[in-house]
C-alpha cells in the first residue's frame, strides 16, 4: 500500500531537512553529537561483551544529553528538571545514559575551552551526582533539586526563566505578531492538503482533543477545534521526520475568543538505543516513547498521548511556556563540575524510582568498581568517554569537510 507521504512534495521536503540537518550538524562539535545518536550506539556495538557494568533493567532516555534535559511543567503547573526528549527511550542498561551524558559534557567543556583536566574532574561528580540521587531516593531523602540556592549558575537562569514565562512569551517565540498564526518561512512550512485534512480528523477523535483539557485550570468537556497548523521545522537528529504545530481553540468562544494552546506532534521512528532482550515494551514506536516519559519524566508523560497520522506513529503533547533546554555555553571550570553532578543527579533520580531497594544498592556498588588511584570516575566510564570524544572530533571534521564539498551548498 502506498503512504500518504511517499508523493514528490514530500520527498523534495526531506531531501531540504536532510540539508538543513547536515548543516545544524557542521555548527560545532557539540551539535555534531546531539545530532547523531546513531554513531554513538554504532561505537557501542564495537565494545566487547561484559566492558559496560550490565545495570538493571530499566527505561532510559536513550539519548542522554545535555539538550535533553531541563524544566518541565506538569499538569498543575508545578515545575522540575526532568529528561525532556524521551525519541529513543527503551528498556535497556542506564549505564548507556551516564556514557552519552558524560560525552555531551566533555563535548562542552571543550566548547568553552576548558582543560582535560577538568574533563576528568567532571566525570567524578558525573557518578558523584548519579550514585548520592539513588542513595537519596533509597533514604526517601528529599534532594530539593529544584531549589534555587542550590542549582548551579546556568541552570538557575533556566529554572528562572522557565518560573516566569507565560503563554504571551510561548506565542511572540513561535507566532506572528499580535496573530495566532504560524509565521510561514523559515521555521514554518505551508501543509499540503492531505496532510490539513489528517491532522483535522486526527483533533477529532475525543481522546486526542482531551491533550488540551489536562491541564487541572481547564474544564473536561469543554470543546476544542483546530484553528492553524504547520509543519515545523524543529530539532536535529529528528529533521527529516513528521513534525507538526497545531494551534488548538479551548472552550466556548467569547468576546475575547478562545484560550488557545500550542501542541507538538512528532513522528515516532524505531529506536536506534539497544534494547535488554526479552524486555516487554509497547510495539508501536509512539506508545514506546509515552510510556519511557512516563517511568523516566513523569512531568511530562502525564502530558503525552500516542496517536497515528499519516499512516505514521506519532506523539503529541502541548508546549508549555514553562518547558526550556539547558544550553551550556562558556563554562568555568568550577560551574562545570558542579553542572555534571547535578543533571547526572536527575538522571539518577528518573532511574531510582523504577528501582527496589535492592536492585538499586546493587547498582550502586557495581559502579563503585574499575575505579584507580588517580581518577575517582570508574575507568570504563572515563575510558568510553576518551574513545567517544577522539571518535566524534575526528566524524565532525569528515561531516564538515563533505558538507562544505556539497554541490548544493557550493
Amino acid at each position: 500500500m502506498t503512504s500518504k507521504i511517499d508523493s514528490p512534495g514530500y520527498v523534495q521536503r526531506a531531501e531540504r531537512l536532510t540539508a538543513l540537518r547536515n548543516l545544524k550538524m557542521a555548527r560545532s562539535a557539540h551539535s555534531y553529537v546531539r545530532g547523531n545518536t546513531k554513531r554513538f550506539y554504532e561505537w557501542l556495538t564495537t565494545r566487547q561483551p561484559h566492558a559496560l557494568p550490565e545495570g538493571p533493567a530499566i527505561w532510559i532516555c536513550g539519548d542522554c544529553h545535555v539538550g535533553n534535559l531541563g524544566p518541565v511543567a506538569n499538569i498543575n503547573g508545578d515545575i522540575q528538571l526532568q529528561i525532556r526528549d524521551l525519541d529513543q527511550t527503551v528498556i535497556g542498561n542506564p549505564a548507556h545514559d551516564l556514557i552519552r551524558l558524560g560525552l555531551s559534557l566533555a563535548m562542552a567543556a571543550r566548547g568553552s575551552d576548558l582543560p582535560g583536566v577538568t574533563t576528568a574532574f567532571m566525570m567524578e561528580q558525573l557518578i558523584e551526582g548519579y550514585t548520592s540521587a539513588i542513595e537519596a531516593q533509597l533514604s526517601q531523602a528529599d534532594p530539593s533539586e529544584d531549589a534555587s540556592t542550590t542549582l548551579p549558575a546556568s541552570v538557575q537562569l533556566v529554572m528562572q526563566a522557565a518560573m516566569k514565562r507565560s503563554w504571551k512569551e510561548l506565542a511572540s517565540e513561535r507566532l506572528d505578531d499580535g496573530a495566532v498564526r504560524f509565521p510561514i518561512g523559515k521555521r514554518f512550512w505551508k501543509l499540503t492538503k492531505d496532510e490539513k485534512n489528517e491532522i483535522r480528523r486526527l483533533f477529532e477523535i475525543g481522546s486526542v482533543s482531551r491533550l488540551a483539557t489536562l491541564l487541572s485550570y481547564r474544564n473536561d468537556d469543554v470543546p476544542v477545534e483546530l484553528v492553524e497548523a504547520a509543519y515545523w521545522v524543529k530539532g536535529c537528529s529528528s529533521l527529516g521526520r513528521l513534525r507538526y504545530a497545531a494551534i488548538l481553540g479551548v472552550g466556548h468562544q467569547d468576546k475575547k475568543g478562545f484560550e488557545h494552546c500550542l501542541i507538538d506532534i512528532k513522528e515516532a521512528v524505531p529506536a536506534a538505543a539497544p534494547s535488554y532482550p526479552g524486555s516487554k515494551m509497547p510495539p508501536d514506536h509512539a506508545r514506546r516513547v509515552v510510556e519511557g516519559a512516563r517511568h523516566l519524566s513523569p512531568h511530562l508523560g502525564e502530558r503525552m498521548l500516542a496517536a497515528e497520522l499519516l499512516d505514521k506513529p506519532v506523539f503529541l503533547r502541548e508546549l508549555l511556556p514553562q518547558d526550556l533546554k539547558l544550553a551550556l555555553s562558556q563554562l568555568t571550570a568550577t560551574e562545570a563540575t558542579e553542572v555534571a553532578s547535578y543533571l547526572a543527579g536527575i538522571v539518577g533520580k528518573a532511574h531510582a524510582r523504577q528501582m527496589d531497594a535492592k536492585t538499586a544498592k546493587l547498582w550502586v556498588a557495581e559502579l563503585q568498581k574499575g575505579r584507580s588511584k588517580t581518577l575517582d570516575a570508574p575507568s570504563w566510564l572515563w575510558n568510553s568517554v576518551v574513545d567517544l570524544v577522539a571518535s566524534h572530533e575526528a566524524a565532525y571534521l569528515n561531516h564538515c569537510r563533505r558538507y562544505a564539498l556539497m554541490p548544493s551548498m557550493a
